[in-house]
């Protein structure tokens, strides 16, 4: 659990890194990628939802201080998406293909979708039309792309368990 907390960390850190510094000026169709979401929900999704959601914060903990943003604006975001997306990989099983791609694509949307609601809720700009029409359908299919090269990282780096991670798996009867 050290290790997987360790290597965790450390693809984290990386993922702040570029997208502080190289992806945070790049807009492709009015789109923008975040590779600190992809990583987070990939972890998530492997390690369930208290690792996710701890990874979302200090992830995003990390990328509010890198920016100079609102302190903990990012963290709580990304502290949700974790946890969803952990909750998501441990009740639906995480061995099947489409999860990876699903729960980014929906977490990309909501996070959009609460970042225009909390922006607004603190008293800041909030440009409904350019994030929720124009920006979103690009987002959502940037993030999206970054999801294969991204997951296929973290599962080689945070490989599944075997049985006994199976055993605590929530199981839905009826």
């Amino acid at each position: 659990m050290i290790a997987d907390a360790g290597k965790a960390a450390a693809v984290l850190f990386v993922a702040v890194i570029v997208q502080v510094s190289i992806l945070s000026n790049v807009d492709i169709l009015h789109g923008r990628p975040k590779l600190i979401l992809v990583t987070v929900v990939a972890v998530a999704l492997l390690r369930g939802a208290v690792f996710g959601a701890v990874a979302g914060f200090g992830a995003g903990f990390l990328a509010d201080t890198g920016t100079f943003g609102m302190l903990g604006f990012t963290s709580l975001l990304l502290t949700l998406a974790g946890y969803w997306a952990g909750r998501y990989g441990e009740t639906t099983g995480r061995d099947r293909a489409h999860a990876p791609v699903l729960s980014v694509a929906v977490v990309a949307a909501l996070y959009q979708f609460s970042a225009l609601i909390l922006h607004f809720m603190l008293g800041q700009p909030a440009p409904a039309r350019e994030v929720l029409l124009i920006g979103l359908a690009p987002t959502v299919l940037l993030n999206v792309l970054l999801t294969f090269p991204v997951y296929a990282l973290v599962q080689r780096l945070l490989p599944p368990h075997g049985w006994a991670e199976r055993a605590r798996e929530v199981r839905l009867l009826g």
